[in-house]
């Protein structure tokens, strides 16, 4: 019985824990790098085409964004997830692929002009499809059975539309451990969604740490807060551009906004128009309307059951197209512009700040996480000049941050769910969380709360059964320096990672009669002389 540490390992990004429980060998999140990368995320133990099934926290791309690769590379198994999340799953999914294959088309057309090698995209909007049906929705509070080994239990961590922690109860011979993976942990206090429920009991602990050095602060008002910066802001004549994530931090933005416009706190400009602009987003506002039972606070529902849809108010518009998006910025009135991604590495957003920030009418709203080495943790420290499109541009632009808007706990909040537990779990391993702040976190909870913990870096594995490292990876060999942006799935690439599931294909069919055995053999011999050159 072993735990596999992958990635956001002393990163914030990236997540991806895998484990081996007798015969069973699944990963929980498959998430994407995003931001600077400093540590290498080494390779999962076994191959993607061996993996029996993966479970999953929630939506965002840094816990998914992985998945459709593993299809590609020959993942079969089943994703488990919420059905929210699963929900989400199947637009995010979707539009990470677009992006991949947006961004493959314009290197190659450079590539042609220069002479390059062809550019493969991550993987294909078919490897998307193919992970979201891999899907099993699953209820909150239910316990489910995977197998002889293995049983998970989904609970509401309050971070995001079908986030969840899971508990997963394995056992192997006469052997059981109870592993908690906590996902990303929710703030108090939020508009829409429930607080996050703790968990009882686990021998064993992962939890994330992104605000791990952090206080949010007494709960501000922000619709108050926000309602002054575009009152400034529309009085000067500029326009109001705020990077948001379009899956939750878009629809608490809208909430607050749907108050400000109830309460008329702007009188600059009382009638202002805000665009959502993200196909991604608008199709996320919509499956909010869907999961209201399930994921709703009391508030929220109370607003419901009298008719009002939380996130819904007069002047709101919603941009879907490409030519919707740039007659926003083709319009000289005053507005709201709320666009992904949230920390503008991405997307329309990027077409919005090109247009805005050398302009000193305008502002620029942070309201979420920026990770290192973004351009949107570049502007909010401060940044002269920033190159989009190849473009260098003059920060002219009022920058304002509004903290305590995070759909991540902060380092109180962190404490308080880890000190949930009735029992003190046997170890707390800490991840997704900057370098620092996963070493400080670790040393806290052990120092502060006596509870044995640990920040493990990426290529670790612990024997759950014996409760010790059987490798610990070494941050000095961990650590990199980048030469350049990570290049895509080379063609060749394709080609082996579809060797790697013929041969975990050919394992798990092990028991077939002999005569099956036979014809599969005759199969790929036959396959292997139509392409043997030697």
């Amino acid at each position: 019985m072993k735990l596999f540490f992958s990635g956001a390992a002393h990163e914030v990004t990236g997540s991806c824990h895998c484990m081996e429980v007798g015969e069973d060998k699944f990963c929980i999140d498959c998430g994407m790098e995003q931001g600077e990368d400093i540590f290498v995320k080494q390779e999962l133990p076994v191959s993607p085409a061996e993996l029996d099934y993966i479970l999953v926290t929630h939506a965002h791309i840094d816990h998914t964004g992985l998945l459709p690769l593993m299809y590609a590379k020959g993942f079969r198994g089943n994703i488990y997830a919420t059905k929210a999340t699963a929900d989400l799953c199947g637009i995010m999914l979707r539009d990470s692929a677009h992006i991949q294959m947006f961004e493959a088309e314009w290197r190659n057309r450079k590539a042609l002009r220069s002479g390059g090698e062809p550019y493969v995209p991550l993987y294909t909007m078919e490897d998307a499809y193919g992970a979201i049906r891999q899907l099993v929705p699953c209820r909150y509070g239910e316990v489910i059975r995977i197998s002889d080994n293995v049983r998970i239990r989904f609970t509401d961590i309050g971070h995001l539309l079908g986030s969840s922690s899971i508990e997963v109860f394995a056992k192997e011979d006469m052997l059981e451990r109870t592993v908690v993976f906590s996902g990303d942990i929710g703030n108090k206090n939020k508009p829409i969604l429930k607080e996050p429920i703790p968990t009882s009991k686990g021998d064993y602990v992962i939890m994330e740490s992104t605000y791990g050095d952090r206080y949010h602060g007494e709960h501000p008002n922000y619709e108050v807060r926000l309602a002054e910066i575009i009152d400034r802001t529309l009085g000067r004549g500029g326009n109001v551009v705020i990077p948001a994530f379009a899956v939750g931090r878009t629809q608490e933005l809208l909430y607050y906004l749907r108050i400000i416009k109830e309460k008329r706190l702007v009188s600059s400009y009382p009638g202002f128009e805000v665009y959502v602009d993200s196909p991604l987003a608008v199709q996320a506002t919509g499956l909010f309307a869907t999961n209201v039972e399930d994921c709703f606070n009391d508030e929220a529902k109370a607003l419901v059951a009298k008719g009002v849809n939380p996130i819904d108010f007069p002047g709101l518009k919603l941009s879907v197209t490409s030519d919707d998006s740039k007659a926003i910025n083709g319009s000289q009135e005053p507005k709201v512009i709320l666009s992904a991604s949230g920390m503008c590495e991405a997307g329309r957003i990027r077409h919005h700040l090109k247009h805005n920030l050398w302009k000193p009418e305008s502002t620029i709203v942070f309201c979420g996480y920026q990770a290192n080495g973004t351009l949107g943790r570049r502007l909010q420290d401060g940044a002269a000049e920033v190159k989009i499109f190849g473009e260098s541009i003059d920060i002219r632009a009022e920058i304002a941050t509004i903290e305590g808007v995070s759909g991540h706990a902060d380092r109180d909040g962190l404490f308080h769910w880890v000190c949930s537990f009735r029992e003190k779990p046997k170890t707390v391993f800490v991840v997704h969380g900057e370098d620092a702040v996963c070493t400080a976190f670790a040393e806290e909870l052990q120092r502060k709360y006596e509870i044995p913990a640990n920040a493990p870096y990426s290529g670790s594995i612990f024997d759950l059964g014996k409760g010790v490292f059987e490798y610990e990876a070494d941050p000095e060999l961990a650590q990199k320096k980048l030469v350049g942006k990570r290049r895509a799935r080379t063609v060749f690439g394709r080609l082996i990672s579809a060797g790697s599931r013929l041969a975990a294909v050919i394992q798990k069919n092990k028991g077939l009669s002999n005569k099956d055995i036979a014809k599969f053999t005759d199969q790929i011999n036959s396959l292997c002389d139509k392409w043997d050159k030697h």
